[in-house]
């Protein structure tokens, strides 16, 4: 349905026209009204549309490599959503959704061309708020790209694999050799002092029983331990790469949208410093107009 004047009054981006430019823009846009949940827009439909919220708030969403839903932003009132598939005439690449009952203005290219002809400095506010949202989609990919990779160790860590690090720790310490070195000496002395009541005089066949027991126990507790380290290098190997996959596609969008950006302030610069003018049958007087 057809925009109220007033409304745009009271969105950040069209504070500075006056009435009658006001008015003009209301005439060429759409306010469109959408229910709670409802979807603006899906992520790979056509752009060529952007909107302005006027009222209630909206969530901009995308999918992230693992397929999970990631939020780039909540938009309320005078956010901008949409704008740089409008600008590059690209399919959308988020996900819009009402999260509240709200109103948004819908702009497509030739409102926007009519918006920036009459008045340029609106255009600079629209980028402003467009640098707004790449930064807090970079505080967004930022967050993600933290993840500490021995908290995701460790909430994937059993009974089983802590006792196998606690004794392949223990047993490649000093505190074990000095340990198990002076039990070995008194070991040997005490059946030595013993003599003929030894349990195991020389050559000591029981002590040998008990350390090939414990040689076969804990080579396999080892090499767990071993496994589970290569387990967690692999881990953080793969989240490294991500986090630079990540940073890569990141600055290939910010790379995109600064293009973007820059097209548009020449074509602002260029409205500025030649602004249209009127046609000569424009500006010749008519018939019935006065001499």
């Amino acid at each position: 349905m057809p925009c109220d004047p007033e409304l745009l009054r009271h969105v950040n981006l069209f504070a500075l026209l006056d009435d009658e430019e006001r008015a003009v823009l209301a005439a060429h846009v759409e306010l469109r009204s959408f229910a709670m949940g409802q979807v603006i827009y899906l992520r790979g439909q056509p752009g060529g549309r952007g909107y302005v919220v006027v009222q209630g708030n909206v969530e901009v969403a995308t999918v992230d490599e693992d397929d999970q839903e990631l939020i780039l932003a909540e938009t309320g009132p005078g956010g901008f959503f949409g704008f740089a598939s409008l600008l590059n005439g690209s399919s959308h690449q988020t996900t819009a959704r009402a999260i509240a009952p709200s109103e948004c203005v819908e702009i497509d290219h030739e409102d926007l061309s009519q918006l920036v002809r009459r008045k340029p400095d609106a255009g600079l506010d629209m980028l402003t708020t467009i640098s707004r949202q790449i930064h807090a989609v970079q505080e967004v990919a930022r967050s993600r790209s933290l993840r500490n990779p021995n908290e995701v160790i460790a909430q994937e860590e059993t009974f089983g694999d802590h006792v196998a690090d606690a004794v392949a720790r223990f047993g490649g310490s000093w505190n074990f050799i000095i340990f198990f070195t002076i039990l070995l000496s008194i070991y040997v002395l005490v059946n030595l002092e013993l003599r003929e009541a030894a349990w195991d005089p020389y050559p000591y066949i029981l002590l040998n029983l008990f350390l090939s027991m414990l040689a076969a126990l804990q080579a396999p507790v080892i090499m767990m331990s071993q496994n589970r380290q290569d387990a967690k290098d692999r881990l953080r190997a793969e989240l490294d790469f991500g986090v630079n996959r990540r940073a890569e596609q990141e600055v290939r969008v910010i790379s995109k949208k600064l293009s973007s950006v820059e097209l548009q302030l020449e074509a602002i610069a260029d409205l500025v410093s030649h602004p249209p003018h009127r046609t000569e049958r424009e500006s010749s007087p008519g018939p019935g107009s006065p001499s």
